[in-house]
């Protein structure tokens, strides 16, 4: 097995020495003594030594009480420390001779791969600044990490990072290991956990803290270097304006089952989001000013401010007053409605084209040097983040918006709106559509529900338009449920064109995507309202929850590639909108190989895709990460767009549907036929408890039921706690041996060959399997599953035992992942410190679950923490 690099050893060593040194000082040698012979068990158990094992169990069997809550602590922060060595070393000096990461070259190297496939270098250059990826950055209910602690976290990368030099002196060495050691205690004195929900302010807020200590610093960077490749490639730049990558976000509008996400609140984020973007620009700004005391000016820009003797200064001064007129209206808004006065920054030009004087203005006089510096850097921010920061998102299920359309065609005496068919239906919202007069009289009372549906949408057309991003329609199933948006809208005063967005998500949904868009795009005056592209959301979360990833996998390939048809011949752009998770039961996985998998037409330039809250802090939490993530998102949207995949051969497709019928099959009829599953899942997984925790704003559930009713998030987080995963494999056990059993296998390894989507989904299909452990759920079983039911998790133990031979058998391999040894020796590792948290977690389950503990006690707190500790070592996990 290969060996973990070992300077990324001795970071992992010396943070552990530092976090054992702070359990001595509060709680003594004994019990850091005890903390050691659980680890050396755990790491001896998984060796195979029986002894280690006896060990393992007996030193937590005699636990007190009082010692579960620092014992989970001390494993929970070794893997959080683990994680930010791990991350710090993807970033770390290279010396001169070892080879850059692939990340940080990738685009250079696919602009000379396209101009040798005979791309000429202005259509390359004009193609790389069309480029339109938006990352919404999402809240998420196992993100369970307080924002005090991951700004700890990042401060210990920071001393890592000045650590990393050969020539430190003794006294730089010890300084920094002080720092590091207070950082760390700092940590181990800090609650991991919130004792109350964050509301969806404190999620947005957290969102644009990432931003703030991040992005806002990585984007320019990357902007930077892709320049730069351009220009050694091609010979051209970027234009100013350029703004490849963009942001939105779903927090603090993503309403759909979260009756926490308000109108009110959702006007409290854009302000909040306005009042951030100023704050961050006034700071560049004074740094601007401070910088640009040249004298020798343009004529447009002496235009602009006079005989000054420090034009640049005397420009920035003007913007600097407007800014912070900006942020004060903005603060000043939160508390109620102020009038915006004239010096408030209205539209993104008015802070861009002063900027952009002065830029041009020092290239003019010779002084191209300094214009390149952070000049340069806030025109890039100011194209990308703009006055809003981020652009917002609103989600609403489809069933709210028909609601409150019945309440309302009831109070008119038009019948029941929820009773009409599809034809009567289009019928009625076309014409009002099409109507000059109000829908509504101004003395109608709705009810709580549809009021606050019609202050929504209130909300949004009062809002700027480049404050906002697409209103999504969850569960959407037919081409009334866009009309309907567009008529709540029309009927709240919007009076400007907005993307509204038909979310696609379970199989079914899926399957009817392509005639619901068909009908839309064929509605009499429907192209004209859009003004842009169709766009059109994917959802992987539900899909796969409703059938399983295999057969959830094939149907949104195929959904996509129906879209861009129809969308073809209606000579209509389409924008794919890519609901994807962290785990590859929600979708999730590497981003680089999952767009080059998709099917060939549907990335023209265009790409958009949810980034979820723990995904959101381990890909740009970090700016030096951050700018390796937004590296692989530019080159892998532009290859492809420039390189498409080839379309899969008919005989794939035969499989695939053949995969899919078997994968569908087999999972449902375990998680919907089985009598005894939804009673199994209940024990043998912490959904129960999982659904009390503090760790999000929206309820774990729509509403209440058995799996049906479950978000797809917590059903894949709890299955990932107990390791057995069974959301991202269950099914292709039975789809490939069925294949296997048919004598298929060569055909399904052509396929894995020559086909981009089969091989990234067995790709992420065996780095899932590699991380489930068979022996890990069996201990959950044994001790919190009554006997009766047992039998059924022995079964899909079994299942799972067959997927791993069925990957293996496709793959060749005698181990999983043996191709990757690395990332198996880091699994490895962290299944020393993962096991005593699993078998802390079964207990402390089984005793949460005698006594009914009250929300709040030591008992349900160090639950909570072995949660977070299983959720970092993971890494993906919801």
């Amino acid at each position: 097995m290969a060996q973990i690099d070992v300077r990324l050893r001795e970071d992992v060593h010396q943070l552990g020495e530092l976090l054992g040194q702070t359990i001595r000082d509060q709680h003594g040698d004994a019990f850091l003594d005890k903390i050691e012979r659980i680890r050396k068990g755990a790491k001896a158990a998984r060796q195979g030594s029986a002894q280690g094992a006896r060990q393992l169990s007996e030193t937590l069997d005699q636990l007190a009480d009082d010692e579960l809550l620092p014992v989970a602590r001390a494993f929970n922060q070794f893997l959080n420390l683990a994680n930010i060595a791990e991350q710090y070393h993807r970033v770390r000096r290279r010396a001169a001779d070892e080879a850059e990461p692939f990340e940080n070259h990738v685009l250079e190297q696919l602009l000379q791969r396209l101009q040798a496939d005979g791309q000429g270098g202005e259509a390359l250059a004009r193609q790389v600044g069309r480029l339109d990826i938006e990352l919404v950055l999402t809240a998420h209910p196992t993100e369970v990490a307080r924002r005090t602690l991951i700004q700890k976290y990042d401060a210990i990368a920071a001393q890592l990072a000045r650590q990393d030099h050969d020539d430190l002196s003794q006294a730089e060495h010890d300084a920094i290991g002080q720092q590091l050691q207070r950082l760390i205690a700092e940590a181990w004195h800090t609650e991991e956990i919130r004792r109350s929900r964050p509301t969806p302010v404190d999620e947005a807020k957290w969102g644009f803290a990432v931003i703030e200590h991040s992005l806002w610093q990585a984007v320019p960077a990357v902007l930077r270097k892709a320049d730069r490749a351009l220009h050694q490639a091609t010979g051209l730049h970027l234009p100013l304006e350029a703004a490849p990558i963009r942001f939105a976000s779903w927090m603090g509008g993503d309403r759909d089952g979260n009756p926490n996400v308000t109108a009110a609140v959702t006007r409290e984020v854009l302000l909040l989001a306005r009042w951030m973007a100023a704050d961050l620009y006034l700071r560049d700004v004074d740094s601007l000013a401070a910088e640009l005391s040249m004298q020798q000016a343009s004529s447009a820009l002496r235009a602009r401010v006079g005989e000054s003797a420090e034009p640049y200064r005397a420009l920035l001064k003007q913007v600097r007053e407007r800014l912070r007129a900006t942020r004060r209206w903005a603060h000043e808004s939160l508390t109620g409605p102020v009038e915006m006065p004239s010096e408030v920054l209205r539209d993104n030009a008015e802070l861009f084209e002063p900027l952009q004087c002065c830029y041009q203005s020092l290239h003019e006089c010779g002084m191209g040097v300094i214009a390149d510096g952070p000049l340069l850097d806030c025109l890039r921010r100011a194209a990308t983040f703009g006055l809003f920061l981020v652009r917002l998102d609103v989600r609403q299920d489809a069933t709210r918006h028909a609601a409150a359309l019945s309440e309302i065609t009831d109070y008119l005496g038009l019948g029941r709106y929820a009773d009409w068919d599809e034809e009567r239906r289009l019928s009625f919202l076309l014409a009002e559509l099409g109507n000059r007069r109000p829908l509504l009289p101004g003395h109608f009372k709705p009810s709580g529900e549809t009021a606050e549906v019609l202050a929504t949408c209130r909300e949004v057309a009062a809002a700027p338009a480049a404050s906002l991003g697409s209103y999504v329609i969850s569960m959407a199933g037919a081409a009334s449920d866009v009309l309907a948006v567009q008529l709540l809208l029309k009927e709240a005063g919007l009076r400007r064109p907005m993307r509204v967005v038909p979310l696609f998500e379970t199989l079914a949904d899926l399957d009817n995507a392509g005639p619901v868009i068909e009908r839309l795009l064929g509605l009499p005056g429907y192209r004209a309202s859009l003004h842009g592209p169709q766009e059109v959301m994917i959802g992987y979360s539900d899909s796969a929850k409703d059938a399983g990833t295999t057969a959830a996998a094939w149907a949104q390939y195929r959904a996509q590639e129906t879209l861009v048809d129809i969308c073809r011949q209606h000579q209509v752009e389409l924008l794919l909108f890519h609901g994807r998770g962290g785990t590859v039961g929600r979708g999730g996985g590497p981003a680089h190989a999952a767009i080059l998998s998709q099917p060939p037409g549907s990335v023209t330039g265009r790409f958009r895709t949810t980034e979820q809250g723990e995904m959101i802090r381990f890909k740009f939490g970090l700016p030096d990460i951050a700018e390796q993530n937004l590296n692989l998102y530019l080159a892998a949207v532009l290859e492809a767009t420039l390189l498409p995949p080839p379309a899969p051969e008919p005989a794939w497709r035969a499989m695939m549907d053949r995969l899919s019928a078997g994968g569908v099959q087999a999972y449902r009829g375990v998680v919907r036929e089985h009598a005894q599953f939804v009673d199994y899942f209940r024990q043998a997984t912490p959904e129960q408890e999982l659904g009390r925790l503090p760790l999000g704003s929206r309820p774990a559930k729509r509403r209440e039921g058995g799996v049906e009713s479950l978000r797809a998030i917590p059903w894949i987080f709890a299955w990932t706690q107990t390791r057995l995963m069974l959301p991202a494999w269950l099914g292709w056990e039975s789809a490939l041996n069925n294949a296997l059993a048919r004598d298929e296998g060569q055909l399904l390894g052509e396929m894995r060959e020559h086909w981009p989507f089969f091989r990234t989904r067995i790709d992420m299909l065996e780095m899932v399997l590699a991380k489930a452990d068979e022996a890990i759920a069996r201990l959950y079983d044994e001790r919190l599953v009554e006997p009766s039911l047992q039998t059924l998790g022995a079964h899909l133990r079994d299942l799972l035992s067959q997927a791993c031979a069925a990957v293996l058998g496709l793959t060749g391999q005698s181990q999983l992942l043996g191709h990757s040894p690395e990332t198996l020796e880091s699994i490895s590792v962290r299944n020393t410190y993962l096991d005593p948290l699993h078998l802390l977690q079964a207990e402390l389950l089984a005793r949460s679950r005698q006594r009914q503990e009250q929300a709040g006690s030591a008992l349900e707190q160090a639950l909570l923490v072995s949660v977070a500790g299983i959720a970092a070592g993971l890494r993906n996990t919801g």
